[in-house]
């Protein structure tokens, strides 16, 4: 059952971000709300004030800007799935957007929701990683930016600090040679294992970056899987391709849960890294 709280309609980024450090630990953002109201009817969390974060102005738009494609962090799911610039710049993204949870949670959930709520067993934040993006953070008087890779710190917990809000995603535009994937599986409603890949191809396989989420508590990108394939040729890169999927595999950080076995997402990971990388080949 949800219990009452107290809901606050802060009319811009910095209104929204003086609320959260007011009341601290009491408040908590309020966007889609997929996850965060679940939450608090299961008991899980409780919050005397919701800071809603909806109706602020310009965070809803899928954008260019000085090489970077800029995605507000109030874009719905569904939005993104159907955005004609990500789909032209960033198919991979589009993609993945196309296979979040469901319908419904598509229409009204945001990817600054999923972000920021962190949870283990979630999409977007992994291609992210592999994908180079960097979260635009906001408060009452500064912003700061933080990379995908350093933004996901723990299960639920996320490098924001207390009066900070998410504005923006920002991912570097793909050059023409570039090549990108994500790949996912499981046998309950969220993902097991979640793996993602990036990198040039120009004659050789070079920029790799690979990341895993799911498996554990955080996504994380892994560079012992990818020095096994930096610098190599298309044929090289795929004879090696088995072996950084294991080192990729135990680089991971799984753990044991209801999605599976530590062993059994190590295993997944190498079979689900080695089916993105030919994806993303071909």
């Amino acid at each position: 059952m949800l219990r009452r709280f107290r809901l606050e309609e802060p009319e811009s980024v910095a209104e929204a971000a003086e609320l959260l450090g007011r009341f601290g630990e009491s408040a908590k953002v309020y966007a889609g709300g997929t996850e965060l109201l679940l939450a608090m009817k299961e008991g899980l969390v409780q919050y005397e004030r919701l800071i809603n974060v909806k109706k602020l102005t310009g965070l809803s738009d899928v954008t260019t800007a000085d090489g970077a494609l800029v995605i507000g962090a109030l874009c719905t799911h569904h939005q993104l799935e159907n955005s004609p610039v990500l789909r032209d710049k960033l198919p991979a993204l589009t993609k993945l957007e196309q296979n979040v949870a469901n319908v419904r949670v598509r229409q009204v959930g945001t990817i600054g929701g999923n972000i920021c709520f962190a949870e283990p067993h979630a999409d977007p934040g992994t291609l992210l990683i592999a994908l180079g993006a960097k979260m635009i953070a906001e408060k009452s008087s500064s912003k700061r930016e933080i990379t995908a890779e350093d933004f996901f710190v723990d299960a639920y917990e996320t490098a924001l600090q207390a009066d900070e809000v998410l504005t923006k995603i920002q991912v570097p535009i793909p050059a023409p040679n570039a090549r990108s994937a994500y790949l996912k599986f499981g046998y309950l409603e969220r993902p097991s294992v979640g793996v993602a890949v990036a990198f040039n191809l120009n004659g050789g396989v070079s920029g790799v970056r690979i990341a895993v989420g799911c498996a554990g508590p955080a996504p994380r990108r892994v560079a012992e899987a990818e020095a096994l394939l930096e610098g190599k040729s298309k044929d090289e890169a795929l004879r090696h391709v088995a072996e950084a999927g294991a080192a990729a595999g135990r680089a991971a950080q799984a753990i044991s849960d209801l999605h599976g076995s530590q062993e059994y997402k190590e295993h997944i990971v190498g079979v689900l890294l080695k089916r993105a990388f030919q994806s993303a080949l071909s």
